[in-house]
C-alpha cells in the first residue's frame, strides 16, 4: 500500500491550550517520516499518536519563533538517549545552529547523533530535500520574521506492467524494469511492441503544502496550483483581519480564499488563536469561499 498521509501533532498558535500543542506535523510517505516544524510537546504527540521518533530523519523549522522550535532540544535529547545513531537533518534559519549550541554543551551523550542542519532560503522557492521517491521545495512566506512554506511532492511512479501483456509474450524478468521505465519490447522474430500496449498508466503523484505563519501571500498561488492538500494557517476569524494584519496572520477567509484561487483539492485551516474554543464556526467561515475545508485537530490523519 502506498501511504502519503500528515498527522497534525499540534493545531495551537502561540499559547498551547489544553485540547491543542503548538504546531507539529508528521508527513508520512511510506515508511519514511518527515517532521514539520517542532513546537513543545513534541515528543509526547509522537508517542501518543503512534509514531517511531527513531525513524525521523529530517526535520523542516519554518521559522525561529518559539512555538515552532521550543520541543526540539527535548526531541533531540531523547532521540540521543533512545540511541539513535547517524544523521538527523535539520532544515531552518542558519541563526538556529547558534541557538542550539547553548543547550547541546548540556544534552546527554550525543556523539552518535550527528545533527546536521541545513539553512534556508528566504527570499525565493528553493529544493531542499530529493530521494527517488518524494521532492522538498521551501518558499518564503511573509511573517514578522523569516518564514518559509514547504511543498511535498511525490515523483511520478514507474509505470506498471500489463499482467495480461506479460503472459501474453512471456515477458522474461531481465527486460521487465525497462519497460516499467518506458522501453519497448523486440520480440524474438525483431518485432517491437510499443510500452504503451504492455504497461499501465501509474497513479497520478500527491503533493501537499504546508504554510505558516504568514499574511496570505498571493504570489505563491502559481507553486501550490492544484495541491492535493494544503494546510494554511487561519490564525483568526474574519472580524479580526485587522489583528491579522499587525501580526502578520492570516483570516479563515483569506486562507479560504487562497485556496480557491490555487485550485487545491483540500484545505486544512489550523494555528488556531487560543481564543476559540471552539473551531467549527471558522471551518463554517471558510467554507462559505472553499467548501473542502477542514480543521486541524491534534491527532487528525489526512490521506492525500
Amino acid at each position: 500500500m502506498n501511504v502519503f498521509a500528515v498527522t497534525i501533532l499540534g493545531s495551537s498558535s502561540a499559547l498551547p491550550t489544553s485540547q491543542r500543542f503548538p504546531t507539529a506535523q508528521v508527513v508520512r510517505l511510506n515508511e519514511q517520516l518527515f517532521l514539520i516544524d517542532c513546537g513543545e510537546g513534541t515528543q509526547i504527540q509522537l508517542r501518543r499518536f503512534g509514531f517511531k521518533m527513531g525513524r525521523i530523519n529530517h526535520i523542516f523549522i519554518s521559522h525561529l519563533h518559539g512555538d515552532h522550535i521550543y520541543g526540539l532540544p527535548g526531541l533531540i535529547s531523547s532521540l540521543a538517549l533512545y540511541g539513535k545513531k547517524g544523521e538527523l537533518h535539520i532544515y531552518a534559519h542558519s541563526d538556529l545552529p547558534q541557538m542550539m549550541a547553548g543547550m547541546m554543551k548540556f544534552m546527554n551523550d550525543v556523539t552518535d547523533l550527528q545533527v546536521k542542519y541545513h539553512p534556508l532560503n528566504f527570499r525565493r522557492s528553493a529544493i531542499v530535500f530529493e530521494d527517488k521517491r518524494i521532492r522538498i521545495t521551501s518558499f518564503p512566506l511573509k511573517h514578522r520574521i523569516s518564514c518559509c512554506g514547504f511543498l511535498f511532492q511525490e515523483l511520478p511512479a514507474d509505470l506498471h506492467l500489463d499482467k495480461q501483456a506479460l503472459e501474453r509474450y512471456e515477458i522474461p524478468v531481465s527486460q521487465r524494469n525497462n519497460i516499467k521505465n518506458g522501453a519497448d519490447l523486440l520480440l524474438p522474430d525483431g518485432s517491437v511492441v510499443p510500452n504503451r500496449e504492455l504497461t499501465l498508466p501509474a497513479k497520478p503523484p500527491r503533493t501537499y503544502a504546508f504554510c505558516t505563519d504568514t499574511i496570505v501571500r498571493k504570489e505563491i498561488v502559481p507553486l501550490l496550483e492544484g495541491t492535493d492538500l494544503l494546510y494554511h494557517e487561519a490564525t483568526f476569524a474574519a472580524n479580526l483581519s485587522d489583528l491579522a494584519g499587525k501580526t502578520f496572520h492570516t483570516t479563515t477567509v483569506q486562507a479560504a480564499g487562497l485556496a480557491s484561487q490555487a485550485r487545491v483539492k483540500k484545505l486544512v485551516i489550523g494555528h488556531f488563536s487560543s481564543r476559540y474554543k471552539d473551531v467549527a464556526p471558522l471551518v463554517d467561515e471558510a467554507r462559505v469561499i472553499f467548501p473542502e475545508t477542514f480543521a486541524a485537530n491534534d491527532g487528525d490523519c489526512f490521506e492525500l
